[in-house]
């Protein structure tokens, strides 16, 4: 008797919280995941204008100076006493990353409750951006989970130029297809 009223019981509290969790799915709450740093940091550099000068020692450097409102102020010149040749600029190299500037699709990736496929940007060597093409979102729980693990995925990516990334935590498959599109993407823009 007692097994009875124990199996019972027990398959009356899965059925409450099945009933539960979908009535309350979208609207429970979820950890959440870091934001990626947008904190933009200003640079200012000394902007420099030839005059002419002595006409042994050649033209003259002068640093100017832009403030915030746009206007320029001119400080008093250097002096230089012998003038140094240039140094000649560097070639100009198109691709400097490991990878080739372009857009890359990755392969389609079953990730048990739909599929994934990315794309990736590449530009200056470097993956600049991500795009899910395809991504589970037929269940309730499955849009909730994707809406919190895709920026994550997306901005790991990008940070650390692989798609060795980290795994969100309640989003397993979703991260293990990403990284395997997102490997597939990477493998046809890898430098040779």
């Amino acid at each position: 008797m007692k097994k009875l009223v124990l199996s019972i019981s027990l398959i009356f509290v899965f059925s409450a919280y099945t009933l539960y969790v979908r009535i309350m799915g979208a609207s429970a709450p979820v950890a959440l995941t870091p934001e990626p740093n947008k904190q933009k940091v200003a640079l200012s550099l000394p902007q420099y204008k030839t005059t002419t000068g002595n006409p042994k020692t050649g033209p003259t450097p002068k640093p100017t100076t832009t403030s915030s409102s746009g206007t320029s102020s001119t400080p008093t010149p250097i002096p230089t006493s012998n003038p140094t040749p240039a140094p000649a600029p560097a070639p100009v190299v198109a691709n400097v990353g490991k990878y080739k500037n372009g857009t890359y699709t990755g392969s389609v990736i079953d990730a048990y409750y739909g599929n994934i496929q990315v794309r990736t940007v590449i530009s200056g060597g470097e993956i600049v951006d991500v795009q899910f093409l395809d991504y589970p979102q037929d269940r309730k729980n499955s849009v909730r989970i994707n809406e919190r693990a895709m920026p994550y995925l997306i901005s790991e990516a990008i940070t650390i130029q692989d798609s060795n990334v980290d795994t969100v935590s309640g989003a397993s498959f979703t991260s293990a297809a990403y990284r395997k599109s997102l490997s597939s993407a990477l493998a046809q823009a890898r430098q040779s």
